[in-house]
């Protein structure tokens, strides 16, 4: 027996946008909700009530829905960690929140947000927090807004929750929130499904057993997978090259512009990974922008754009 990536979009599609109750586990442990607090039933987004897209995002993956209390969840799995990410996910949470109000409508329509991001990064890794003198963050962190005096935790409007996978412990754990990390680091290199394992955990398994598949799903799977290991492999070796550029030209402006050197070629090999057609024009308009805001703002659109033309079309990152 044999089973697929879950971090894969592909996979992770076919598991979390396609079965409510699985979805439903997932959310409850990882925000540690539990009796009255658990989460009962969930109702898609409507943009997540379509077809399976073969190789459409290559590192941003998202399902969202609501509970009948009206709370919108947003589940990522983030691949890259490319500059600027935890704002980006700052970003997004917010536009989920204002996105709500529709025109007439009072304040007090508006339901809260949770955005989940599953990382198979490290955000904060526990040596520089320690380096700073800071406490480390765990593997799972939950973050909302308090009061700094008091400890009063009321805003909870919008709200994070980050699971950094590369902190899982070597041991296998048999805690809810761990052991879904524990899947998606380790569901490859099983054999068998866990005969311990609860059920939701045994149903996840099932649906990335590829002895399942068809044969189109098993080359979509494998399609993306292919995708993502040249992306990630690409953007690492221009983002080092990009640094080291900037090192040897020994100063400060030197270093930045190696960096934005190094964006610059990361884009470009992206979209030569993707096999997407890039006009003269776009070519140019990429290579001469000097921003690294924008710059940085282009890559994850790079992984996830229809067209070339999409990456500098002006307005905000085309991130759903």
């Amino acid at each position: 027996m044999a089973f697929a990536d879950l971090t894969n979009d592909f996979v992770f599609r076919r598991i979390f946008a396609t079965h409510p109750e699985i979805l439903r586990g997932l959310l409850n442990d990882l925000l540690d909700r539990q009796g009255d607090q658990a989460i009962e039933a969930i109702e898609y987004l409507p943009s997540e009530q379509l077809p399976l897209a073969v190789g459409a995002k290559l590192s941003i993956l998202d399902v969202g829905c609501k509970d009948r209390a009206g709370t919108t969840f947003v589940v990522e799995m983030q691949l890259i960690h490319h500059p600027g990410f935890v704002n980006r996910v700052v970003y997004n949470a917010c536009k989920a929140y204002v996105g709500q109000l529709k025109a007439g409508k009072w304040y007090d329509s508006l339901t809260d947000v949770v955005a989940i991001s599953i990382c198979d990064f490290e955000i904060w890794p526990d040596a520089e927090q320690k380096a700073r003198g800071l406490d480390v963050v765990p593997m799972l962190s939950r973050w909302n807004m308090t009061e700094r005096g008091s400890g009063n935790s009321g805003l909870l409007q919008v709200q994070y929750a980050f699971l950094e996978l590369p902190k899982l412990s070597e041991r296998r754990p048999d805690t809810g929130a761990s052991q879904w990390a524990w899947l998606f680091v380790h569901a490859p290199e099983l054999t068998e499904v866990p005969a311990d394992l609860p059920v939701v955990f045994r149903e996840a398994l099932a649906l990335a057993n590829k002895a399942t598949f068809t044969q189109e799903e098993l080359d979509a799977y494998e399609k993306v997978r292919d995708e993502i290991q040249q992306v990630l492999a690409i953007a690492e070796a221009r983002w080092a090259e990009g640094k080291a550029e900037g090192k040897a030209e020994g100063k400060a402006e030197g270093e930045a512009a190696g960096f934005t050197r190094g964006k610059v070629s990361a884009i470009l090999a992206i979209l030569a990974a993707r096999n997407l057609h890039v006009s003269p024009e776009v070519r140019a308009h990429i290579e001469a922008c000097d921003d690294p805001a924008t710059l940085e703002q282009w890559i994850p659109r790079a992984t996830t754009a229809a067209t070339a033309e999409e990456i500098i079309t002006p307005g905000p990152p085309l991130h759903p």
